[in-house]
């Protein structure tokens, strides 16, 4: 009986604050201490800010421009619904330029995430050589794309590097005009975005391969699953949130190519490598119909956007 009076004092002692309340535990003062260091939420207010005014109302006022026939310039403009729309599904270059820019979106996307992803499980070893070799497959990330696309037109030159290669290793059948032949040259250019950007893939994968738990790859083994076998049934699953950021920013990155395919090719041979980023370009700044360029662009970022929501969706399971 005497003890639970003790303990009731004890109690009654503490929701008053008197001394010989005991002090709060560790814990709460862990806590405490945790909420009390939280930052203020307003800190966010200068990047939300510049994102609003950088990207934000710039879209939007795309978007309002994109019904109406404004010529970049003038203030005054008329108000045409859906025609600019219209135009972009009645113009054939915009047709080829689509075509174009999913082929080389697949090719690169496929390509870039399988030798990302195998670059990656041979770079997660003790290999003595690993980090030079991490750092090598990285340096093309650090150039900039016009730099890669202009480095990469000379390697493929009918008289550069590529074809000198193949002519002293006795290969002068597979010699190419890499970049003039309308067949070949839109994989050549996806062999330069790829170069430039297996690097960061494989960092991605490299980071998540990390964290898969050593002991759960072991008793797979040990249980006779083979190399490809582990791979799709452990390695993958517990890697899926790799996966899923290395699609959305390849899908995503290669749908919104330009810079590249027009430090390479202009869109030529014949348009053959002419993307949706390239005809906007041009049907803005060199044949100044900004109408149909900015209508185009609304398209673009609305298919980017859809893709990129979907791909999540579909593949996410947990990052």
């Amino acid at each position: 009986m005497t003890t639970v009076q003790d303990d009731a004092s004890v109690v009654a002692a503490r929701s008053v604050g008197q001394p010989g309340a005991a002090a709060p535990g560790p814990t709460t003062r862990r806590r405490r201490s945790r909420v009390g260091i939280r930052p203020p939420k307003w800190f966010v207010l200068p990047a939300l800010v510049a994102y609003l005014v950088v990207v934000v109302v710039p879209n939007l006022q795309g978007f309002g421009y994109s019904f109406t026939t404004w010529d970049g310039l003038s203030p005054e403009f008329e108000w045409v619904g859906l025609d600019n729309f219209a135009r972009v599904f009645d113009d054939r270059s915009s047709y080829g330029a689509m075509v174009n820019t999913v082929l080389l979106t697949l090719a690169v996307v496929v390509v870039q995430n399988v030798l990302g992803l195998l670059l990656a499980l041979g770079l997660n070893t003790t290999v003595k050589s690993r980090y030079l070799l991490r750092l090598v497959f990285f340096l093309p990330v650090v150039l900039t794309a016009i730099v890669t696309g202009y480095l990469w037109t000379y390697l493929l030159n009918p008289r550069g590097t590529v074809n000198q290669i193949l002519g002293a290793l006795g290969l002068e059948g597979a010699q190419q005009d890499w970049l003039g032949d309308p067949g070949v040259s839109l994989w050549a250019v996806a062999a330069a975005i790829v170069w430039q950007g297996v690097g960061i893939t494989m960092v991605i994968y490299l980071a998540a391969l990390q964290n898969v738990p050593a002991e759960l790859v072991e008793a797979a083994k040990i249980d006779g699953a083979g190399s490809f076998r582990r791979l799709m049934a452990i390695v993958l699953p517990l890697i899926n949130g790799a996966v899923v950021i290395n699609l959305m920013l390849t899908i995503t990155g290669t749908l919104k190519q330009f810079d590249m395919v027009y430090a390479m090719t202009g869109g030529g041979p014949a348009g053959a490598t002419e993307t949706i980023s390239t005809v906007i370009y041009k049907n803005a700044f060199t044949l100044l119909d900004f109408p149909l360029a900015i209508a185009q662009g609304v398209l673009l970022t609305l298919v980017v956007a859809v893709i990129a929501i979907a791909q999540i969706r579909l593949t996410r399971r947990e990052i």
